[in-house]
């Protein structure tokens, strides 16, 4: 198995079949289904968070989402829906969904209560304190939802060449089908390489997008530095007598 020799053959750079071609396949797949997935988690996730009410069935339906097998349920839409689109959409948003589902609820009912007490104060609308307030303050937990929803369907969209489409999934099933085993390997790498790419391209969107004062700071408590040994330093003084003689005065 020689991944160098197939990495350098132009023959898989170009034509339909080449590495750009199945990669903005596969990255077609995967947008196509993420976007969905926002328009379907994100405004559940903000209203029940923002509401309060309805948070166990939010986490009771992620958790039932993640139980299912993409593989097995792919196969079962194709049996039923047939060979479409549809059948690979569906089955990426059941791994799409819960990350974004759960980061957008947890992110919205975490944002600090005398933060939204406030707004209220000040005449905000609840639509206002949703969108304005709570939203961007859910930024992090809201973005790390999608990173993990990202990474997990790139990663995934491998079976797509499974209902016969394209992407970098091709390489895996069709080496199987030939017992080529380095175009295998080199589909296994492509899908990683491509998976942390986009994972680093998310992370550097957030790092633009999050306020400097929602990220993680250091909240370890240190010790107080010991005072110098100085003989030249004047003795400390006795706050409480002072105070004391200031008030008998």
């Amino acid at each position: 198995m020689n991944l160098g020799a197939w990495f350098t053959d132009p023959a898989n750079w170009t034509g339909p079949g080449g590495v750009p071609t199945r990669v903005l396949e596969h990255l077609y797949y995967s947008g196509l289904a993420l976007v969905i997935a926002i328009l379907i988690a994100v405004p559940i996730g903000a209203a029940v968070g923002h509401s309060g009410r309805g948070g166990f069935l939010v986490v009771g339906i992620a958790n039932w989402l993640r139980s299912l097998p993409d593989l097995g349920l792919l196969i079962l839409l194709v049996l039923l829906v047939g060979i479409s689109l549809i059948s690979v959409t569906v089955a990426l948003l059941v791994l799409a969904i819960p990350p974004l589902l759960a980061g957008t609820y947890a992110g919205v009912a975490n944002v600090d209560r005398s933060v939204v007490d406030a707004a209220r104060g000040v005449g905000m609308r609840e639509r206002d304190i949703l969108l304005r307030v709570e939203l961007p303050n859910a930024l992090p937990l809201l973005l790390g939802g999608l990173r993990a929803a990202a990474l997990q369907v790139i990663a995934t969209t491998a079976i797509a060449a499974i209902a016969s489409f394209g992407g970098l999934g091709r390489y895996l099933i069709d080496g199987q089908a030939y017992r080529d085993y380095t175009e295998m390997a080199a589909g296994a790498v492509l899908i990683a390489v491509l998976a942390l790419i986009v994972e680093g391209v998310l992370a550097g969107v957030q790092r633009l997008v999050v306020s400097p004062g929602l990220r993680a700071v250091d909240t370890r408590i240190r010790p107080p530095a010991e005072p110098a040994n100085d003989p030249t330093s004047p003795a400390p003084t006795d706050r409480s007598s002072h105070e004391m003689a200031g008030v008998n005065s």
